[in-house]
């Protein structure tokens, strides 16, 4: 079957699933969940493979780390799935409701977006996360996984095909895309596919952009701070700064840049001996280094996505410094400040441009499981439609549905009739 073919089947598949209940939903999510318990062996004796030959291929260190999917990640995917279940229905949910005039009524309704591709690299459960989500909210879905999770993705996709299928879904709702082929014809498919989400490189991602006309929703980088103001608190310091870079090093929402206020450079000392003893390799600017024996960070560092070890150091003279380093460098993904000060904080949050904005707290929570959004399809630094983590809310957009009885416009027109507007304040009743 081709991908046209297959994309076609996806768009058919996506108009019945667009108009199933909740409980039938939340049944598929419950048979996905059961179906990946049952054949979780199988499930990481293709993983144990793709590791395997990934290692031989020399592939960097931090994609294999995200290849990796042992039982606890898949017991955490089980969980997100089952969490879905807990979430209000997303589709049918009416957001705005307005009376035109006696017996014209408008109202806003969400909807699911219809046929949504997805291409990451690595992660086996980015395609859990993804089906899942993409089940929950009743859109159909074309999955391209990277190439050294091919036999894990397989299994995966075939599980979740399987198992909803037998709870009532139509067939063609998920499907996995292997070639690379494929994915460039992807692109051209327009008429077939409403969205496509890239997770991956720079590169990759305006690869896309300048290759299709299909809407990209996604981030191509990774590129977090945490600014450490005059009067951070000493005890949040390391701790936060621990887990932003080592709680998970191959994450996006990773700190990759460390910018420190000249009057708690004295910080330093104590931030390398933390970093070091989790063998975190450090750079740093002309002045941090006069402080601490590290390497010298290049241009380059400011405006690189590490995850992995390593991470650079600049000193600031004030927050309006950091705040325009990380408006220069930073991807728009997350950054974080510590400060006691809430003036500060908060202008901080207002005047830094991206998608999370944290105040003492870890980047690391940046993250649609952690915002209690079930799981996450990404997470978006775009300024349209979704930013930041990339839950149901960013895989639903909205319809229109106007109920009367009879009227034309050229009644309003010829002023036979005259609009109200007056809002209605309740559910659509279709």
């Amino acid at each position: 079957m081709t991908i046209q073919d297959r994309a076609k089947n996806a768009r058919k598949a996506s108009l019945t699933l667009a108009a199933l209940n909740g409980d039938s939903k939340n049944r598929a999510l419950d048979a996905m969940a059961e179906g990946l318990n049952s054949r979780k062996q199988e499930i990481i004796e293709a993983n144990r493979e793709d590791c395997r030959r990934s290692k031989e291929e020399d592939i960097p260190a931090p994609l294999l780390k995200r290849l990796k999917f042992e039982e606890n990640k898949i017991t955490q995917v089980i969980e997100g799935i089952l969490s879905l279940k807990n979430l209000p229905e997303p589709v049918g949910q009416t957001q705005l409701s307005t009376e035109l005039d006696t017996g014209l009524e408008l109202y806003r309704v969400s909807c699911p977006i219809g046929v949504v591709g997805i291409i990451f690299e690595s992660r086996p459960d980015a395609l859990v996360q993804i089906s899942s989500l993409c089940l929950k909210s009743g859109n159909a879905v074309l999955l391209k996984g990277g190439s050294e999770a091919a036999l894990t993705n397989r299994i995966l996709s075939e599980i979740i095909n399987e198992s909803t299928i037998k709870a009532g879904l139509p067939e063609g709702w998920i499907q996995l895309v292997e070639t690379r082929e494929d994915v460039n014809e992807m692109f051209k498919l327009s008429e077939s596919i409403d969205l496509l989400i890239p997770r991956g490189s720079n590169a990759f991602v305006k690869y896309i952009m300048e290759n299709s006309s299909i809407p990209v929703l996604g981030h191509s980088a990774g590129i977090c701070h945490i600014y450490l103001h005059e009067d951070a608190d000493p005890e949040k310091v390391i701790p936060v700064l621990i887990d932003s870079k080592t709680q998970y090093v191959a994450a996006c929402n990773t700190v990759e840049t460390l910018l420190v206020h000249r009057d708690v450079a004295s910080f330093l000392p104590e931030i390398q001996k933390a970093m070091e003893e989790k063998a975190v390799e450090l750079c740093g600017c002309d002045r941090t280094r006069k402080i601490i024996d590290i390497s010298a960070a290049q241009e380059i560092d400011w405006a690189t996505e590490y995850v992995d070890y390593k991470l650079s150091i600049k000193i600031v003279d004030s927050m309006d410094e950091a705040i325009d380093h990380i408006n220069s460098y930073g991807s728009g993904h997350t950054d974080s400040i510590l400060t006691e000060d809430n003036d500060r904080a908060g202008r901080f949050m207002s005047q830094v441009d991206a998608a999370c904005v944290f105040w003492n707290c870890s980047t690391r929570f940046s993250d649609g499981f952690r915002f209690g959004f079930g799981a996450e399809i990404g997470i978006s630094t775009s300024k349209i439609h979704a930013r930041g983590p990339v839950g149901l809310d960013g895989l639903l957009i909205y319809k229109y549905k106007m109920l009367g009885q009879g009227q034309t416009a050229a009644m309003y027109a010829e002023k036979e009739r005259s609009f109200s507007h007056k809002p209605l304040n309740k559910d659509c009743p279709l």
